[in-house]
């Protein structure tokens, strides 16, 4: 019998029925929402392609039962901005060319989102640390980095440090 779970997901209130509760949020966010930007990695909670916000909080969702964030708020990457309007984040990850593949990435904005939200002018190493759960296989690390430094200081309205 399927079960019902209600949360919110980029601002919006969705409603979603299914077989099983133990479905990833992942799965839900992908197949029966349409929101490709969180990806699947490693299935295991450890590459941080699926981070979202939930509650404000960036958590991994490749693993987490949808029954585990009913009546919550969800943000994915694509909850961030758009082309039209991107976030100083995404304007900045694209002005440092801070990606090569991508697939990282919308875990990576989430993550740096986060922080920003609760430090606007994080350090060097606290902006390591927030990406820490993150892998990029690329090896764009220092341009990520500048790209976080970069939207920091865009969002305070000021110069990087």
């Amino acid at each position: 019998m399927p079960k019902d779970f209600s949360f919110s997901v980029n601002g919006k209130s969705v409603s979603v029925s299914l077989d099983n509760e133990e479905t990833p949020l992942l799965n839900v966010l992908r197949n029966a929402l349409g929101l490709m930007g969180t990806c699947f990695g490693c299935g295991l909670d450890r590459c941080g392609c699926c981070m979202v916000l939930i509650d404000g909080t960036p958590e991994k969702c490749c693993t987490k039962p949808v029954w585990s964030v009913a009546g919550k708020k969800i943000v994915t990457v694509e909850g961030l901005g758009n082309a039209e309007r991107p976030h100083p984040l995404q304007q900045a990850f694209l002005d440092e060319q801070a990606g090569q593949c991508g697939y990282c990435l919308g875990g990576i904005l989430i993550s740096a989102k986060a922080l920003l939200d609760k430090n606007p002018k994080p350090t060097r190493t606290q902006i390591a640390q927030a990406l820490d759960g993150n892998i990029c296989r690329c090896g764009s690390h220092n341009r990520i980095m500048r790209a976080v430094e970069k939207a920091a200081a865009t969002m305070r309205g000021g110069a990087i440090r």
